[in-house]
This record gives structure tokens, C-alpha cells and sequence, in this order.
């Protein structure tokens, strides 16, 4: 079977350098097995994202090099056209019996989940009763999540190695639709992958958990699941940060002011293990060579020059 990856970015403002690491590990990993690419627009949330974030960023690839198969302009690409595809697969799920409304706040819902995350392994609104239900949808309207089974999900990541995880215990039911009828990322990008035709997904590790809720939900909706995974390192600051969007020196608009789109590749090659040093170098030569096994697991430390906006070689 033929590969077909994909890059799926949200436009919520500027690519930045870490972006750009995980969007040249998955196109180099599809173009290496001579594969296809889809280029998904994930802008579920019409409060950050921005149409003209997601045309710069395509802008942005075409700079870099790094092109693609199917999506980018296309409306059928954007998450935000696939409304009645979530839908659908919303249905589905009720139909089995495997939602329920939640009126729990977000306060609470924080209180009562793990390490702050908004996933706690017991709800109380699932033991409500159809009279309780109906009192509480007159004050508010409802967030609606999936109940999951009490069963361990387990697959093996192609950078990651074996991962398991207890549905019940590790990760409780979870939201898929909120009050004001947002759609989760966890059933938009099952239902998208599926019908895009997705066989091999590459992200950052810290999608890594995410992976067996998606997993399920590919079985609970009779749907063929992508058959590789690749979750790569983050690029971090040298004190732990994660970088994002803020920071500014590492976006598209100041990089591409400090370097030619060969400077870039090579420092973000040699981030990503494939080459001794940051010399120039274009996507298709790096393609050609690109080795999984040369990919560092661990999250990675950026040059402190470079989170000064300075170039890190002349």
C-alpha cells in the first residue's frame, strides 16, 4: 500500500521553527517512500484561527520547498467545511449508546482530572437520569463526551516504541462536541484521517497520549485507522520551554529574514539528526537520505542564539 501522510496545522498565527521540524519530518518521511501528502487546514476553533494565517503558512511551504498532495486551498480540506462528516460520526456514536451530556464547568472538570488536564477518569453526569438531564439542559446546554470502555489500548509508535494505555484509568471519557457545538480535535481528526485516506501520521510526542483515545474511536466507528505513527520530539528552549508562537525570533516572518530557505533546512536537518552540520541543503537532496533511526526521541534544545534572533552561521 502506497503511503500518504499528512501536515495538519492549525492557523492560529505565524508557523515557527517547531512547526517547521515536524512539518519537514513528515514530508520527508512520505517523499522518502516515494508517497503522497495531504495538507489539512485544522481551524476548529473561529475564535484564533484565521484564513489569511492559513494561506501564509502555505506560502511559507512553497518558500521552504515542501509541497503537497491534495488539500491546501481546497474548502473540502479545511476542518471548518467538514461539519456535516463530524456530525455524522456524532450520530454514530449516540446511535451505540456511547455519549452522554456533560454540565460539569470547566473549574470542575480541572478539579477532578490528573495533572490539570480536562480528562477525569469518573464523571458524575453519567449517572444522570433522563429527568436530571432534562432539568439541567433548561439552565445551560450540555458538553457532550464519550464513554470509554475499561480496557487498555496499546500500539507501537515507529519513534516512540510500544505504548499502552487503560481507557478508564489513564484516561476517563473524554469531550467531543462543546456546548456551543465546537468539535473536539479528538473526532475530527479520526473522522478526517479516515475519509482522507491517511496512512501514516507524524506530530509531536506530545500527541503521544492522544493516540489510543483515537485509536478507540477508529473502532467505535468502524473506521480503518492510519497503520503508522510517528511522534517527534518537541524543540524546546535551553531551560525546558516549549517553543511556540510567541516567540517571535522563531516565526516565519523574522526566520525567513535571516535566512535562505537551503539555510533553514540544513539547521532544522541537523536538528532532526540527518545531517553532522547546519550546511545548506534543499528538501529534495535531504529525501533522499532521510533515516528514521537518526531522529532523536527526546525533545530537542534550541541554539540560545537563535531565541536571540540571531543567525547560529555565517
Amino acid at each position: 500500500m502506497a503511503v500518504k501522510g499528512r501536515f495538519a496545522p492549525s492557523p492560529s498565527g505565524r508557523m515557527h521553527l517547531g512547526n517547521l521540524f515536524s512539518a519537514l519530518l513528515a514530508w520527508l518521511s512520505v517523499r522518502h517512500e516515494g508517497g503522497s501528502l495531504v495538507l489539512r487546514i485544522e481551524d476548529l476553533d473561529p475564535d484564533r484561527c484565521r484564513p489569511e494565517y492559513a494561506l501564509q503558512l502555505m506560502e511559507d511551504l512553497r518558500w521552504l520547498g515542501l509541497d503537497w498532495d491534495e488539500g491546501g486551498e481546497e474548502p473540502a480540506y479545511w476542518q471548518s467545511h467538514r461539519e456535516e462528516h463530524y456530525l455524522a460520526a456524532f450520530e454514530a456514536l449516540k446511535a451505540g449508546g456511547l455519549l452522554y451530556p456533560c454540565f460539569c464547568t470547566r473549574q470542575q472538570r480541572l478539579a477532578e482530572a490528573p495533572h490539570g488536564h480536562e480528562v477525569s477518569p469518573s464523571c458524575p453526569c453519567v449517572h444522570l437520569t433522563a429527568e436530571e438531564i432534562s432539568k439541567k439542559s433548561t439552565q445551560r446546554p450540555p458538553n457532550w463526551k464519550v464513554r470509554v470502555p475499561d480496557r487498555a489500548i496499546s500500539f507501537s509508535d515507529g519513534l516512540q516504541g510500544a505504548y499502552s494505555q487503560n481507557m478508564t484509568a489513564q484516561c476517563g471519557d473524554f469531550p467531543i462536541r462543546r456546548w456551543d457545538g465546537a468539535w473536539a480535535y479528538q473526532l475530527a481528526v479520526v473522522v478526517d484521517d479516515a475519509a482522507m485516506g491517511v496512512t501514516q501520521v507524524v506530530r509531536g510526542r506530545d500527541l503521544l497520549s492522544s493516540t489510543p483515545r483515537q485509536l478507540w474511536l477508529y473502532e467505535a466507528l468502524g473506521l480503518t485507522p492510519p497503520t503508522a505513527f510517528y511522534h517527534v520530539p518537541l524543540l524546546v528552549a535551553p531551560d525546558g520551554r516549549r517553543l511556540a508562537k510567541r516567540d517571535a525570533d522563531l516565526d516565519m516572518g523574522a526566520l525567513r529574514q535571516r535566512y535562505k530557505p537551503e539555510e533553514l533546512l540544513g539547521l532544522l536537518a541537523q536538528l532532526a539528526g540527518q545531517r553532522d552540520t547546519p550546511a545548506p541543503v534543499t528538501a529534495r537532496e535531504l529525501a533522499q537520505t532521510f533515516d528514521w533511526s537518526r531522529v532523536p526521541r527526546q525533545d530537542i534544545p534550541v541554539d540560545g542564539a537563535l531565541l536571540c534572533g540571531k543567525k547560529v552561521f555565517s
